[in-house]
């Protein structure tokens, strides 16, 4: 096996360095409504971003999984643009230094990639490590967003109610970091934020403002959020005129409706607290024709620009 120690470069600056916090973003794995890659933008849209560490790409991706992007005109290539995974540094809003990594999953050697993380978490002092994602959920979109929030010490998430029981998942990279960094005694923590099942192949600005929100709260950290709200509420009317138009959208929506409302008039009673919203096997979750299909179609066309 390769070391992981040449996984990385380091760029001219990272010596100066700084950043208790590292947030996680990674572009490849499950992001329902661009949740995760909305906030990177965000934050690359606020912020001065610094480059202090580049992966070694030619290592860790699938090309042929994920293709990167050539331009050809007339009759040349043009321009490239290589996939990058890289460590940033970054300012917030009240100039508190933090770092973000950010770039597409690897498709390989997933255990050395999480250890040259953890070099990067220690050469830094790192003391909190923050992911976020989007995730396809039974919720409506008339709802405050919420989040399944995991972390390597139940304390960092006490204030979050489960919503799920115990199931099986697909792994990512940066879940096995998270779980690797718990194994070395470090501190990780991740926001799954719930994008309504017929919203999850569209953007949906809402729960990304939501992610960020979710980060501040457990970081301190000043991030952008109002940026995105301009966006977020043209989509929302755009969402309300559709579900207007449609009685079998109605439907879906106010049946989401009394489900959650009636999960958090549960979460209220002290005796009921930690009961999950879908139970032990997520068997109460609704079927897919059941979420929606006609608005997720009008999104999805919404994006390609037919109207």
């Amino acid at each position: 096996m390769r070391d992981h120690a040449d996984l990385y470069q380091l760029r001219s600056g990272a010596d100066n360095a700084a950043g208790t916090v590292m947030l996680v973003v990674l572009d490849g794995f499950v992001d329902a409504g661009t949740v995760g890659r909305q906030a990177a933008d965000a934050l690359f849209a606020a912020f001065d971003a610094e480059e202090i560490a580049a992966f070694d790409v030619d290592r860790l991706l699938d090309y042929r999984a994920r293709r990167p992007v050539l331009t050809f005109v007339e009759n040349a290539y043009t321009e490239y643009t290589p996939p990058k995974l890289s460590l940033y540094e970054m300012r917030d809003s009240d100039g508190t230094a933090f770092l973000l990594l950010h770039g597409l999953e690897p498709d390989h050697e997933w255990e050395a990639f999480a250890a040259a993380v953890r070099d990067l978490v220690e050469r830094f002092s790192v003391t909190l490590v923050v992911g976020v994602q989007g995730i396809p959920m039974a919720v409506p979109h008339t709802r405050p967003t919420t989040a399944t929030a995991h972390a390597t010490r139940t304390e960092l998430v006490s204030g979050h109610t489960p919503w799920i029981g115990r199931v099986n998942v697909p792994a990512s990279a940066a879940a096995l970091l998270e779980f690797r960094l718990g194994e070395t005694g470090h501190d990780a923590l991740g926001y799954a934020v719930h994008v309504p099942s017929y919203l999850a192949q569209s953007e949906y600005p809402r729960a990304a403002m939501a992610a960020l929100e979710f980060v501040s709260g457990a970081t301190g950290l000043a991030l952008p959020g109002t940026e995105l709200e301009e966006t977020a509420r043209q989509t929302d009317e755009e969402i309300e005129q559709q579900v207007e138009a449609s009685e079998e959208v109605q439907r879906v929506v106010s049946n989401l409706e009394q489900q959650y409302d009636e999960f958090m008039a549960a979460r209220e009673n002290a005796g009921e607290a930690g009961v999950p919203m879908f139970g032990e096997d997520g068997s109460e979750l609704p079927t897919a024709e059941e979420l929606g299909a006609e608005l997720e179609r009008f999104l999805a066309d919404r994006e390609r620009g037919d109207g």
